[in-house]
């Protein structure tokens, strides 16, 4: 009996003390323990971390602000037949390419085309740009070779590959430059409404191939904004022809149309693609740059053209 009963009050007692502990851990004024000891706290801490957040929200606006909206006009994903945009076209371009009927365009812009160099064709231009890039190269990240007079990018100067090597220009190698020279073309003043026969190739008419490293000579400093027709006089039309591809063979290396030269509010990429032409007025209304290649080597040929027929190439193998 005393057994029993001595069970019976141990038992009320645990019940006891389980509801205390219980009541404890649900008391708001307990304090939570810490593995580490409590948070240290200081005097307005609360303004602080206010203040904080404030300055951290400046920033991010400011950056955002003084970053411009970029459209993406030509993804590397995406094959396009033709895509592009119509501009005015810039008072100077204008006044300049009325000197010559035949040569001024209903509206100027820019386009992009993935149906008129096969991939056969890119395949065999950049076959032939690395094997004369082998012959030199730039020390700095842009090596240039220019197909009618033959200099090409070494260390930080110029030598004639036609000079190095006199069976450089082979006949299918010529054969590949006046097709695609010539559908190029045809794509170019159909694009623009012009007479075929008033647009010539000019110089330079050249390879390119950028990389990451760091430039050596004003030359390498291919990332700077400028105006086709500021820097190449003869040039009323561009075309590019992108030889690899972006994401792929290199980082970096988008062609980026801007809406102005000192501050662009408003960028419009064109991301490259083996094969892909982009062709454009040269004029004021189409500010670019190309950016910085981060990693692996981008090749393109440039392949512009001019109203002028006095300033067509004088190569007569690539005529």
């Amino acid at each position: 009996m005393t057994n029993s009963v001595s069970l019976k009050q141990r038992g009320v007692q645990k019940t006891k003390s389980e509801k205390k502990q219980s009541v404890d851990k649900n008391d708001p004024e307990e304090k939570p323990h810490f593995k580490y000891g409590p948070m240290p706290t200081f005097q307005g801490q609360h303004i602080w971390a206010r203040g904080v957040f404030i300055v951290g929200a400046l920033v991010y606006v400011w950056f955002n602000y003084n970053k411009p909206v970029e459209t993406v006009m030509a993804k590397y994903k995406e094959i396009y037949d033709m895509k592009g945009y119509m501009l005015e076209c810039d008072d100077e371009y204008k006044k300049d390419v009325s000197q010559y009927p035949g040569c001024i365009p209903k509206f100027c812009g820019r386009f992009v085309s993935d149906k008129i160099v096969t991939a056969v064709e890119a395949d065999i231009l950049l076959k032939f740009a690395k094997k004369v890039m082998a012959m030199g190269g730039s020390s700095g990240g842009a090596t240039v070779m220019d197909l009618n007079s033959g200099a090409l990018s070494y260390n930080d100067k110029f030598i004639n590959a036609y000079i190095k090597d006199e069976k450089l220009l082979i006949p299918s190698d010529r054969t590949i430059f006046k097709l695609v020279r010539s559908k190029i073309q045809n794509a170019i003043a159909q694009t623009f409404k012009l007479d075929v026969d008033s647009i010539h190739v000019t110089q330079p008419l050249f390879f390119s191939r950028l990389t990451a490293l760091e430039a050596k000579i004003p030359n390498d400093e291919y990332w700077h904004p400028h105006i086709d027709k500021d820097t190449y006089e003869s040039f009323h039309y561009t075309s590019l022809i992108y030889l690899n591809d972006y994401g792929m063979d290199f980082d970096g290396g988008r062609f980026v149309f801007m809406d102005n030269m000192e501050k662009s509010l408003k960028n419009i990429t064109v991301e490259p693609r083996k094969g892909r032409v982009l062709m454009f007025s040269a004029g004021a209304e189409n500010p670019h740059h190309v950016e910085r290649v981060t990693s692996g080597q981008r090749y393109a040929m440039t392949v512009p053209f001019t109203c002028d027929s006095s300033k067509v190439i004088n190569n007569p193998q690539l005529l």
